[in-house]
C-alpha cells in the first residue's frame, strides 16, 4: 500500500517515522527473535523505497550485522532504512497526490473521514475506535467530515 511508504519520509516526525519501521520489522520477524534476515530487509526497503543501491544496501548491512549472522536487531534495521529513506519534496508530492486520488474514488478532492478510518485502523490494527476517531478529529480541522488535500498531506507528513 503506497500510504504505508509515506511514513518514511525525511519531514515526518522521528516518532513517526521509528513507529512505520516498527510495525514493518514486526511483520518481518516471525520468529519473535528481535532480529530480521538481511533479505527481509531488502524487501522492506522494496516496499518503501523506489529506488535504493543494491550494493550499498548490500555494504550497510554487512557492517550493520556484527555477528556475522546474517541478521539485523531493530537498532540496526532503522539505521539502514533510514539511510535510504530521504526523498526530495517534489517526489514526496506527487505520491501523496497519488495515494489521495486511490482513496478519493470520485474525484470529488476530498476523502469522507468515514474511509479515512477504515485506512487508520487498517494501518494500525492496535488503534482503538476512539483513537482513531481523536485523530480524526486532529485531522479534519474544519469539522467538515472530509479530509481534503491539505489537511490528508499534513496528516501523512506529520506537518
Amino acid at each position: 500500500m503506497s500510504c504505508l511508504r509515506l511514513s518514511s519520509r525525511k519531514n515526518m516526525s522521528d516518532d513517526a517515522q521509528i513507529i512505520m519501521l516498527r510495525q514493518a520489522f514486526s511483520m518481518f520477524d516471525s520468529e519473535k527473535e528481535g532480529k530480521i534476515e538481511k533479505e527481509k530487509v531488502r524487501t522492506i526497503l522494496s516496499t518503501m523505497i523506489h529506488n535504493y543501491d543494491d550494493l550499498e544496501l548490500d555494504h550497510l548491512c554487512d557492517s550493520e550485522d556484527a555477528e556475522g549472522c546474517g541478521k539485523l536487531n531493530f537498532e540496526a534495521f532503522v539505521r539502514v532504512a533510514t539511510h535510504f529513506l530521504d526523498e526530495d519534496d517534489e517526489a514526496l508530492q506527487k505520491e501523496l497526490k497519488e495515494a489521495f486520488r486511490l482513496y478519493d474514488r470520485e474525484g470529488n478532492g476530498y476523502i469522507p473521514t468515514s474511509s479515512l478510518k477504515e485506512i487508520l485502523a487498517a494501518l494500525d490494527e492496535q488503534l482503538t475506535p476512539d483513537q482513531v476517531d481523536e485523530m480524526i478529529a486532529e485531522i479534519d480541522t474544519d469539522s467538515s467530515g472530509t479530509v481534503d488535500f491539505d489537511e490528508f498531506m499534513a496528516m501523512m507528513t506529520g506537518d
